[in-house]
């Protein structure tokens, strides 16, 4: 009997959607430094997620439009 193997490098792997933000990616979709998201996450701002691996913060993409409606909001001029 003869012993084969299969490259698994030719075989497709399924394309796993992001469903977390790291650090670094939500400090510049909102321009801000890390440090400050870090900040916000201990003073309740915006509450990050953890990683389970590495305890790493984490964001949901839709807690960053919420959160990003919310600035906008506030930014807003009411005439009249």
């Amino acid at each position: 009997m003869k012993n084969f193997s299969i490259g698994l490098h030719h075989i497709k792997k399924p394309k796993i959607e992001k469903r977390y933000l790291t650090v670094k990616r939500t400090a510049d979709l909102l321009g801000v430094t890390p440090l400050t998201l870090r900040n916000w996450d201990k003073s309740g701002k915006l509450i990050a997620y953890r990683n389970p691996l590495n305890n790493y913060r984490i964001y949901k993409p839709e807690d960053i439009e919420l959160f990003l409606r919310k600035i906008e909001s506030k930014g807003k001029i009411h005439l009249g």
